[in-house]
């Protein structure tokens, strides 16, 4: 590999390393993501749902404040239903709105930092020729835009990075803040870009109007999502409704596992909640022995389970909003039933759930995206009236073609993980890290922390499916390709006898 100082960072402009170097290559991979959608769209003429399709289509139908999930997507649906009730007009601007976010990101990353050409050709395959994007982008769920969102934002931290700018502290905090209205997850984002600001080359005001806009941002949002549930369910809570769920599933993960007398839990709704438990998992079938091989939300979803269970014998709801307020006010009981168990048994829970989570963290399960509309033939009414179809009636090429095409994913996400700790072994162990631009030292940790803090969200507090961790893969494979890349840089120079002076010049964008 020749040492030689990146021909894009020498364009000061970005416009023209877009629209003059390389126009015809934007203009040729649009086309092509627009060729593989039509044929995609030919072999899948319908939309994808499962269960939180509906839910979320409920949520813009009757125009609720809040829902199980975030409200966010559900505020796209209600205004994407002004323009078109189409599905396919749904599913094609999803995926376009894709395409524009990943050649916003390849065009920043390659703009700013010198990957060899190997490098271009991997990062370009994963992110415009991958079938997960087309399928992910085919649900009627929050998934695809969030990490459309999510690559924009990340381009946007490289440009503070880089070249601040004060437009990019607007557009950063509200896309945050757009962010975290679709999903909880993104509360990890404004530590992340704070970490930038404070790194970024600006005036002191800049960067603390930089840290602080998102948070200004999203308390007025979390406060108004408290008292809408408050409204609802006689109790302010966030997160709304799943987080209380959240938090019993984590903790009845360990609860057949260990002994508690149910007469020290904290009020009567919490002992009778460990009632049913005990009952349930002192079946001679042992349900505690099998949740290990389950994604790690099986008294979330399982109607026989104890949460589901306790939800039916107080709760009988006769329409949509019922049901949620139902489930928002067993939220209430499920928080102080979770967090009373984790607090007492921390042990078990980091062997009974966090060990089972991290394991689904390493190879996420390919779950919804295993079959095609959950192996049904039709859908809810609540889609087909939503998105006017005469019929419920749906096809497709394969509803098991979706499985064997993304199988492989799983794996995928576990070796870049494993690739990305030797790229960074590997950069600080031959101390390439420490003679690296400042920039770049700059990107390399601020890249770790947050796949670190993504990591302990994910095992900690959420379930993890490979739909979730779709933004971390892209992650891991540009900046693992990157730290590849300059290793192999310095390694090569130093063959030739470089000295560290002459490397920092020639990496230096």
């Amino acid at each position: 590999m020749k040492l030689v100082i990146n021909k894009a960072s020498a364009t000061a402009n970005f416009r023209e390393y877009v629209l003059s170097e390389n126009k015809v290559y934007c203009l040729t991979i649009f086309g092509l993501m627009m060729l593989e959608l039509f044929v995609f769209k030919l072999l899948y003429p319908y939309p994808d749902f499962f269960s939180d399709s509906y839910s979320y289509i409920s949520a813009a139908q009757h125009h609720q404040d809040v829902n199980i999930w975030p409200i966010g997507y559900s505020r796209f649906l209600a205004l994407f239903h002004w323009f078109t009730h189409s599905g396919s007009a749904l599913i094609s601007f999803q995926y376009i709105f894709w395409a524009f976010s990943a050649l916003y990101f390849y065009l920043t990353i390659t703009y700013f930092y010198p990957l060899s050409k190997t490098s271009k050709r991997m990062l370009c395959i994963f992110l415009f020729f991958n079938p997960l994007f087309l399928y992910v982008a085919n649900y009627v769920t929050s998934d695809i835009l969030f990490i459309s969102m999510s690559t924009i934002w990340l381009a946007q931290l490289i440009w503070i990075l880089q070249r601040p700018m004060l437009y990019q502290v607007f557009v950063q905090a509200g896309l945050v803040f757009i962010m975290f209205t679709f999903r909880y997850n993104a509360m990890i984002y404004p530590v992340i870009a704070a970490g930038v600001f404070l790194l970024s080359k600006q005036r002191v005001w800049t960067k603390a109007l930089g840290i602080v806009l998102a948070p200004i941002l999203i308390i007025p949002f979390i406060l108004w999502s408290s008292h809408a549930a408050k409204d609802l369910t006689g109790t302010a809570q966030f997160p709304p409704i799943l987080g209380g769920w959240q938090w019993g599933n984590n903790a009845l993960y360990m609860r057949g596992f260990i002994t508690e007398d149910s007469n020290a839990f904290p009020t009567p709704q919490t002992a009778e909640l460990d009632r049913i438990a005990r009952k349930y998992f002192s079946q001679s079938s042992r349900p505690q022995d099998q949740l290990a091989g389950y994604v790690a939300n099986f008294f979330i979803r399982q109607p026989e389970a104890p949460l589901k269970q306790y939800m039916s014998s107080h709760f009988q709801p006769r329409h949509h909003i019922d049901h949620i307020a139902a489930w928002g006010k067993s939220a209430v009981v499920f928080d102080q039933y979770g967090k009373f168990l984790i607090k007492r048994h921390p042990i078990a829970f980091a062997r009974y759930y966090l060990l089972v989570n991290s394991k689904n963290y390493f190879i996420p399960p390919l779950e919804k995206l295993e079959i095609y509309n959950l192996g049904e033939d039709f859908m809810w009414d609540e889609g087909q009236i939503w998105l006017d179809y005469h019929s419920p009636t749906m096809w497709c090429v394969s509803k098991e073609l979706q499985g064997t095409i993304l199988a492989p994913f799983p794996l995928f996400f576990c070796l870049l993980n494993i690739y990305y700790v030797i790229s960074i072994f590997l950069l600080f162990r031959r101390d390439y890290f420490r003679k690296s631009p400042k920039i770049v030292q700059y990107t390399v940790v601020t890249i770790a922390v947050f796949l670190i803090l993504n990591a302990a969200f994910s095992i900690f507090a959420n379930i993890i499916v490979i739909r979730y961790q779709i933004f971390p893969m892209l992650i891991f494979l540009t900046f693992s390709l990157m730290q590849m890349d300059y290793v192999t840089e310095f390694s090569e120079a130093a063959k030739k006898g470089c000295t560290p002076a002459i490397l920092q010049n020639l990496l230096t964008n």
